[in-house]
């Protein structure tokens, strides 16, 4: 065992069990279960891999306990019925293979059901409180139903200790139907079930309480709770902790989570959180009651996970999206090799907003084998293959990295002076730093490959591509500024002394920005995800912001995370939005804009055009052209295939092994 974080790889015992280190996996959804509700093999692969990885303990994603007003997702995993038992029963087996403890979060959705999945039903909550902004209207429950839905949760417990998991972890917070009671925002009751902390909390102990009947005194019970629900009319710590104390005699570990569905960039955390920021709740939960604890949000640094726990805040730490990312998170920060650690981003685009957003299950920006993690690597080339890569942004970088690492030799070309693409550019917003750590695992893992070889400063020509022979070719050239023509548009963005800047230009000059945004008037045209960014950047420096959208509404691509944090922004600072606007002229000093035929003018200090990004290739694609002569194979990737997110490249770039197979390189 590595000396370098001892406190994360201590062992720590809970009733006659013990954990063999203090990394849980917790509960995600992810849409790999059946339409039924089974578990799938899909389903045992990715939770197989988390605790091949040293994961102490796999809690599996929440199940339903009640089809169908407990569901909550297109294919959620379901625990109301001995039906589901022998897939369950082999899932535990799949974990417990692997050295890990398994664990099932048990959970009804409430006003939080998924309506598809209803069948015409209402969904059923405290009070006819909405769980999220615009959702339909629930109905009460009646006593009598509540104490039906405490039998439910006893049923489902029993079932999973006897389908081998060695814990069951009760839902009580994220806006679900426990949370529901215990949460004023939602809970209007005026009787046994409302009210007061002992009222609100009556239903969960009551939960808590059933439970514990069915599974006995050595079985650990734990309960997962928004410690602080981070807007206005919710739960805060403070009650929290009031509310615990009926909750947790019965309770083994307390599980502290943050949020509800309307303040969602605090629960699936937005990307400018720092590591652990929420030690400080789980710290004052531990001291209260003396219980084990578990923290969770943004952990991705072993270093600073490691402090957490020395510093008594948690006993367990909770890496939900990071081992999505990275499935052997425990095994390289155990043995030293944090380097090669594949950290989440914390784009929330893959995991979160696919399955909350999208009803897809779960991919991941980083990790383009979510499932199958690094297998791959066990498949070498059977002839000699050379592999010229254009470009040498996330996409690029991951397409030369897979291919020398089944054995081909590759050369990647790269016309800038540094790798990332613009991934690496973006990392420089202050608010979104955490997404350099992608690019700087790529350029490491690239480092380390002696069959790769990156040419900086070097432009793709035809004759360089002679010279070089390859056998494949790709191209992953990004994307550039899209500039339509629009009088001014183009002779004064990113010129010499113009204050118009590209997204290029900006990221190029944060810094000045940033000393020089406070009390400045700022016009930026677009509020797609680039023109949000630049919108947060100044609004958050005092900047006077002004934003010019075409469109009727802002964001239309942005991930469920993404749209709450702006939403949540715009509410809290002076931001002049101007939705259905279209810009007109381009001035020196000012942007002429239209709405329904009337236009109007935006002076400014700074100007910023944020229309979107062309794929930076050119039309005729001399690369495919020359491909094509060739008779080899050629993909194009990425932004220069189309412009979107990053993680749209990093699947094409893993997919180089399909185009390998596909012209024999493999001999299977």
């Amino acid at each position: 065992m590595t000396t370098q974080f001892p406190h994360i790889f201590e062992p720590f015992t809970v009733k006659r069990t013990t954990f063999r280190n203090r990394v849980i996996m917790p509960p995600m959804g992810s849409n790999y279960a059946t339409f039924s509700g089974e578990v799938s093999e899909e389903m045992k692969n990715y939770y197989g891999l988390r605790a091949k990885g040293g994961t102490a303990l796999i809690t599996v994603e929440n199940a339903c306990i009640d089809y169908p007003l407990a569901t909550n997702g297109t294919k959620q995993l379901r625990i109301d019925s001995k039906q589901f038992m022998p897939g369950l029963f082999e899932l535990t087996e799949r974990i417990h293979k692997y050295g890990a403890l398994a664990s099932i979060q048990l959970n009804h959705a409430g006003a939080s059901a998924y309506p598809e999945r209803l069948g015409g039903l209402q969904s059923v909550s405290s009070s006819s409180v909405p769980s999220k902004a615009g959702n339909p209207a629930p109905r009460p429950l009646t006593r009598r139903e509540i104490l039906n839905i405490v039998d439910k949760y006893a049923e489902a417990a029993e079932r999973a200790i006897g389908a081998g998991f060695d814990m069951v972890e009760i839902h009580g917070g994220h806006s679900y139907l426990l949370d529901q009671f215990l949460s004023p925002l939602y809970n209007k009751r005026t009787d046994e079930f409302g009210g007061s902390y002992e009222n609100r909390a009556r239903f969960a102990r009551l939960v808590i309480e059933a439970v514990r009947a069915k599974v006995g005194k050595w079985t650990r019970v734990s309960f997962r709770i928004s410690a602080d629900e981070f807007i206005e009319g919710g739960n805060t710590l403070e009650d929290t902790l009031k509310l615990l104390e009926y909750i947790i005699p019965e309770v083994d570990i307390i599980n502290v989570s943050a949020a509800v569905n309307d303040s969602i960039q605090y629960q699936i955390d937005k990307c400018d959180l720092p590591d652990a920021w929420r030690a400080y709740l789980s710290e004052a939960v531990k001291k209260k009651f003396g219980k084990p604890v578990i923290l969770s949000g943004n952990i991705r640094d072993p270093k600073i996970a490691d402090e957490v726990i020395a510093a008594g805040k948690t006993d367990f730490l909770a890496i939900g999206r990071g081992l999505i990312a990275d499935p052997d998170w425990c095994n390289k920060a155990q043995h030293g090799r944090t380097d090669c650690i594949r950290k989440c981003i914390s784009c929330n685009i893959g995991c979160a907003d696919h399955r909350i957003a999208k009803s897809k299950p779960i991919r991941c920006t980083v990790n383009p084998a979510v499932i199958e993690g690094e297998a791959y690597k066990r498949t070498k080339i059977t002839r000699p293959l050379h592999v010229v890569v254009i470009g040498a942004g996330t996409g690029g970088l991951e397409t030369a990295c897979t291919a020398a690492e089944i054995g081909c030799s590759v050369t990647v070309l790269e016309k800038r002076n540094e790798v990332g693409g613009m991934a690496r550019r973006i990392a420089r917003f202050p608010e979104k730093s955490r997404i350099e750590d992608f690019p700087a695992y790529l350029e490491k893992r690239a480092a380390a490959l002696p069959n790769l070889e990156i040419r900086m400063n070097t432009k793709a020509t035809e004759e360089l591509l002679e010279e070089l022979n390859p056998d494949i070719l790709y191209a992953a050239t990004g994307s550039v500024p899209m500039l339509p023509p629009i009088e001014g548009l183009r002779e004064l963005t990113d010129a010499k002394d113009s204050k118009i800047r590209s997204i290029e230009g900006f990221m190029s000059a944060i810094p000045y920005y940033e000393a020089n945004a406070a009390g400045k008037n700022v016009v930026i045209i677009g509020a797609g995800a680039v023109g949000l960014d630049v919108m947060e950047f100044f609004a958050l420096r005092k900047a006077h912001v002004t934003v010019i959208e075409m469109m009727p509404a802002f964001g239309k691509d942005l991930d469920v995370v993404s749209k709450s944090t702006f939403k949540d922004l715009l509410a809290t600072h002076p931001v002049d939005m101007h939705l259905g606007t279209a810009l007109q002229k381009v001035c020196p000093d000012k942007f002429v804009a239209a709405k329904d035929g009337t236009e109007s003018e935006y002076p400014f200090d700074f100007g910023f055009i944020c229309m979107g990004l062309v794929p930076d290739i050119p039309k005729d694609n001399p690369f495919e052209t020359y491909a094509r002569k060739k008779g080899i194979p050629f993909n194009n990737i990425g932004n220069s295939r189309k412009t979107g997110q990053i993680m749209h490249g990093t699947e094409l770039g893993r997919d180089i092994i399909n185009t390998i197979d596909a012209i024999g390189g493999f001999d299977l």
